[in-house]
């Protein structure tokens, strides 16, 4: 499965476009501005909220903004999407194209906006680069390997407290 890769990109309340993570700082963290390079400190108060944390509420489960990035992109072919501008009607009808089982209770259109924004900005800027995610199968066989060492350690433990 694909995905658009949004590590270390972030969006900061209160200022517009995205950013992109550089390091820790004692009193927040250190951004760099997406459209203008310029780098700024948010500070710890700042509500600063990772594009790998933000999810799109669906019907179902919710669904990372980076899998909605990727419907994005295939929809458009890798092209840029429609204007964040167009119409409210028209930018509900083009996110249900995008995904169908949205909740369009509770994902306004403040919300279909910025996504659509972010997108363009991204495509813009020619950062959406698509990863390839391991299957969900790979990932419980690697959780049981580790419960395999751990149970092999306490055994071990325990022989040696025999002896």
């Amino acid at each position: 499965m694909n995905t658009i890769n949004v590590k270390d990109l972030m969006s900061i309340s209160g200022k517009g476009g995205l950013f992109r993570f550089l390091a820790q700082a004692r009193n927040g963290v250190i951004v760099e501005s997406l459209h203008d390079k310029k780098r700024h400190v948010a500070s710890a108060t700042a509500r600063v909220s990772s594009l790998e944390d933000i999810a799109i509420f669906t019907t179902e489960e919710d669904m990372p903004l980076s899998e909605v990035f990727m419907k994005i992109h295939e929809k458009e072919d890798g092209g840029t999407s429609i204007d964040p501008k167009t119409p409210n009607e028209a930018l509900k009808s083009y996110f249900r194209e995008v995904l169908p089982d949205y909740d369009d209770e509770r994902v306004y259109i403040s919300d279909i906006k910025k996504v659509i924004n972010w997108y363009n900005l991204l495509h813009q800027l020619e950062l959406l680069e698509i990863i390839e995610l391991e299957e969900d199968d790979t990932v419980d066989e690697a959780e049981e390997g580790d419960t395999k060492d751990e149970s092999e350690e306490e055994s071990n433990k325990e022989e040696k407290k025999e002896k």
